[in-house]
């Protein structure tokens, strides 16, 4: 999936760890956890936050969907620098 730059569409729980999905390690990741998951609820909620949400700002982020709200985590601004950082003592050396 990384190679190929794909966004992520999940009901998997094991995708709910923050630490080992965080913000900017992942092309993006929108987990979805409804109280009925069946597969009519499913198509309407993802679609439902396709048409709402500005999709390609979620790049690297890690989304959670429920029933009712959206939560999104982005890269905070020291992730964002110490990544600019690692890329530069990188380059460097």
């Amino acid at each position: 999936m990384q190679e190929t730059k794909r966004f992520l569409i999940t009901q998997d729980l094991d995708f709910s760890e923050a630490r080992k999905f965080a913000p900017g390690t992942h092309h993006g990741l929108l987990l979805i956890r409804l109280r009925d998951p069946g597969r009519t609820a499913l198509a309407r909620r993802i679609r439902s936050i396709f048409e709402t949400e500005d999709v390609e700002k979620r790049k690297g982020c890690r989304v959670v969907g429920t029933d009712h709200k959206i939560r999104i985590r982005e890269k905070s601004r020291i992730e964002n620098r110490l990544a600019i950082g690692n890329c530069i003592c990188s380059a460097l050396r």
